[in-house]
């Protein structure tokens, strides 16, 4: 279906099992709040990026960056309860664990001077007890988690060390990388500690899936090695600024290691959770409450439909915002190259009076909105065209 609805959602955790993209992509699984990709600041890190190097000097890119930013990636290691160790799409081993609990490992970002740590959620979700080993360090420091955002796979821990221990990375801006341009990725695969390896933005704007089935957009693809333990670790660019969460990557052929397509969550993305968290306690997303599909011309001619653009409202979500509003999904169950999906739902062609071409499109307004802001939607309705006002809600912890 991806040939048909040109949906470039679809990846796997570093777990290593792929999470496969269907038609019914779930707009209510894409409601990641990234209306603004720079305004908002954590506390300024210490870390500097990395100088131009004077001649006679070391040139070796990747290792000034190792050296300078290698100190502020975090080993961490939690403790699985064991109605938590059963092996999951989000395990960052991906390995089947015992009955009695296990450990899993990961990655993190120490992100300031107060011994704040950004990693994944997937990392620390259902552990009892986490620890945290600083750059070099083998002192092993007990973590407390300040707070998590499952939807964007995020979570903030907090350590007690002293100041000279902590050396945070410089952030930098991810929405000024672009395709071709060079990266660093440092964290611990495997378990081995320290590991560094480079390569390119091979894409931008990809998305992938969050562990409780909601879509995280504006994710950077890279051919950087990335491995099973590399979650929560930076993506570095040349200046020596994090400007990525490395999270997952695309297997194949049942492989479970890198085959060079990683992909890492905007820093920027993680700026605006981390203040939403340390603001407010908690995260709200934009919801919409449908499940749908991008409308192509090869779609459109093979279904019959009026248009050759737009998003095909595959289903309502019960008693969510768009259902109140009286949107309605498909009823006649059709099979396309042996895909299965509903037609005869709404189609929308605009959001506020500008048009929106595929999915996507409708998961960006979504995403740039707050719960309780309203949104008018131009739908198609067995040929008559209808104004749907929705007052977008507050996102599910999972979808439904």
């Amino acid at each position: 279906m991806k040939r048909i609805f040109g949906s470039p959602f679809g990846s796997a955790l570093l777990g290593g099992l792929v999470v496969a993209a269907f038609f019914a992509i779930a707009i209510s699984a894409g409601w990641i709040d990234a209306k603004s990709s720079g305004t908002a600041t954590l506390p300024q890190p210490l870390a500097t990026p990395v100088a131009s190097k004077e001649s006679g000097e070391d040139t070796n890119a990747v290792n000034q960056i190792y050296r300078r930013d290698g100190q502020g990636v975090a080993f961490v290691e939690s403790t699985l309860a064991p109605e938590e160790s059963s092996s999951t799409p989000f395990s960052p081993f991906g390995e089947e664990e015992s009955s009695g609990g296990g450990i899993a490992t990961g990655s993190g970002i120490v992100i300031d001077t107060e011994g704040h740590v950004l990693t994944n959620n997937h990392v620390i979700d259902g552990a009892t007890k986490i620890e945290v080993k600083l750059g070099s360090s083998e002192t092993e420091l007990k973590a407390e988690v300040v707070g998590t955002d499952p939807a964007s796979d995020i979570a903030l821990l907090k350590v007690n060390a002293p100041e000279d221990q902590l050396h945070p990375l410089a952030l930098g801006d991810s929405s000024k990388m672009r395709v071709g341009d060079p990266v660093v990725a440092i964290g611990n695969p495997f378990g081995l500690d320290r590991t560094v390896t480079s390569g390119i933005v091979s894409a931008l704007q990809r998305q992938i899936q969050a562990p409780n089935g909601f879509s995280i957009d504006h994710v950077i693809q890279t051919d950087a090695a990335i491995n099973p333990g590399n979650s929560g670790g930076p993506l570095i660019n040349a200046k020596g600024e994090a400007i990525g969460i490395n999270s997952q990557i695309e297997t194949g052929g049942g492989s479970n290691g890198n085959v060079g397509i990683g992909f890492a969550i905007p820093i920027n993305t993680a700026r605006e959770v981390v203040n939403e968290i340390e603001k407010n306690g908690k995260v709200e997303h934009a919801y919409l409450g449908i499940n749908g599909g991008s409308i192509t011309p090869a779609l459109a001619k093979a279904v019959n439909l009026p248009v050759e653009k737009g998003v095909l409202v595959a289903e309502v979500v019960k008693g969510g915002p768009a259902d109140k509003a009286g949107l309605k999904g498909g009823s006649t169950e059709a099979t396309i190259e042996g895909a299965s999906f509903k037609l005869g739902g709404d189609i929308i062609t605009e959001i506020d009076g500008k048009e929106v071409d595929s999915m996507e499109q409708l998961i960006e307004a979504v995403n740039s909105a707050k719960p309780g802001d309203k949104m008018e939607l131009t739908v198609l309705r067995h040929g008559e065209t209808k104004q749907v006002d929705v007052t977008l809600g507050n996102r599910p912890n999972s979808v439904k």
